[in-house]
């Protein structure tokens, strides 16, 4: 089951959704990411797109994150290397 029933409205996986600043997964790269990494994944114009949204794929991987996405994935990036 992909959603819980919560007071008519549907509630989203824990599992699937990460906090923008959390560590980069395997799976993230500056052009999609394991996970949903919105801030407010409601408004988010790709929400419940069947090919597109991590709450929909079987996979959790966000094909189309924020345009934001891209400078917050090379930022993490940096201090995953400096931590080597």
């Amino acid at each position: 089951m992909k959603y819980e029933e919560s007071w008519g409205q549907l509630g989203m996986k824990s599992d699937v959704k990460k906090a923008f600043k959390d560590p980069l997964h395997p799976l993230d790269t500056e052009s999609q990411t394991f996970g949903c990494r919105a801030n407010n994944p409601n408004i988010c114009k790709n929400y419940m797109l069947d090919t597109v949204c991590a709450f929909c794929r079987e996979d959790h991987i966000c094909m189309i994150p924020s345009r934001s996405w891209k400078k917050q994935y090379i930022k993490l990036k940096g201090k995953e290397n400096d931590g080597d």
